[in-house]
């Protein structure tokens, strides 16, 4: 198993700087995200630590000798849009870019990229569905292909008022990821596992690394705290950001110690990456860094290997 973090916290450093932070904090490889190079519409997105818009072996060769200078490994290329938008046009430069990541991946020999199944939250799932398959069969043929494994993450990618309940990601609950497997057998379509998420929707979020142990791709280690008083006062019906607050690994609601205990029971020996959303440690770069030594010592009596 190796302990990482999700790059999207240091956007200002360079590719060789974050894996530096990464080598002195603790960790022994990080999830580096590949958006275009452009701006970011929403928190921790447009983040380009490696531009894989015209990427070549040379590139490749060029972020080994990078990576080796640390010795930090790459866990998967990351990058998290929403390739099932109502925009179709839209969809369509999101698809290509995921093709660019898968193809990235595959040059530098890393067997994973990680991403989201999309959503169009104006409509249901099975409204959903008929995009979801156009979408993503062939995305998956095309990673098969490149003998890299997809990992997507179980987050809602709930933002505003106007996309609630729908969010802009399908993949959030184990009945549709059972779907989902059951439309696409490939194995080269995962989980990219983020308990947090169960957490806040008040879902088991120990049971799906059993049922769903052959599908872990990737996963992160992101905390969250349910605020009851909040809950309480605003009731299940209410956006989501008003009764949950993201945190570090050990300050919110997961219990760490049961997580790994399944995690390793059911042989799981990847990558798990911390990914970095708590507020209170967003306003200087120093307080990144230290969030990110803080949450490395506190999982590393967890991690084994």
């Amino acid at each position: 198993m190796q302990l990482g973090f999700v790059t999207a916290i240091l956007p200002e450093l360079s590719l060789a700087e974050v894996a530096q932070v990464a080598k002195t904090s603790g960790y022994s490889c990080i999830e580096v995200m590949c958006w275009p190079v452009t701006k970011a519409e929403r928190r921790y997105a447009g983040i380009t630590h490696i531009d894989v818009t015209d990427f070549t072996p040379t590139q490749a060769d060029d972020v080994r000798a990078v990576m080796a200078q640390t010795g930090v490994a790459i866990s998967s290329l990351g990058y998290y849009p929403n390739p099932l938008a109502p925009d179709l046009a839209e969809a369509q430069r999101y698809v290509e870019h995921i093709r660019k990541v898968i193809r990235a991946s595959s040059l530098l020999g890393l067997g994973r990229m990680t991403t989201f199944i999309g959503r169009d939250w104006t409509k249901s799932v099975d409204d959903n569905w008929p995009r979801f398959c156009e979408t993503w069969k062939p995305l998956v043929q095309f990673a098969e292909d490149h003998g890299v494994r997809i990992g997507i993450e179980n987050c809602p990618m709930l933002f505003t008022k106007d996309e609630w309940p729908g969010g802009k990601n399908l993949a959030t609950s184990p009945a549709i990821w059972r779907r989902m497997f059951e439309e696409i057998p490939s194995t080269h379509l995962g989980l990219n596992y983020d308990p947090s998420h169960m957490i806040w929707q008040q879902m088991d979020y120990l049971q799906p690394i059993r049922e769903f142990a052959s599908r872990l791709v990737h996963i992160h280690a992101k905390d969250v705290r349910l605020d009851r008083h909040k809950l309480n006062d605003v009731g299940i019906m209410a956006h989501p950001n008003l009764y949950h607050t993201p945190k570090l690994p050990g300050l919110g609601d997961v219990n760490w110690g049961q997580f790994f205990s399944v995690l390793t029971d059911v042989g799981y020996r990847g990558p798990v990456c911390v990914e970095v959303e708590d507020r209170a440690y967003e306003a200087t770069l120093d307080l990144r860094k230290e969030s990110l030594r803080q949450s490395a010592a506190y999982l590393k009596q967890y991690v084994v290997g």
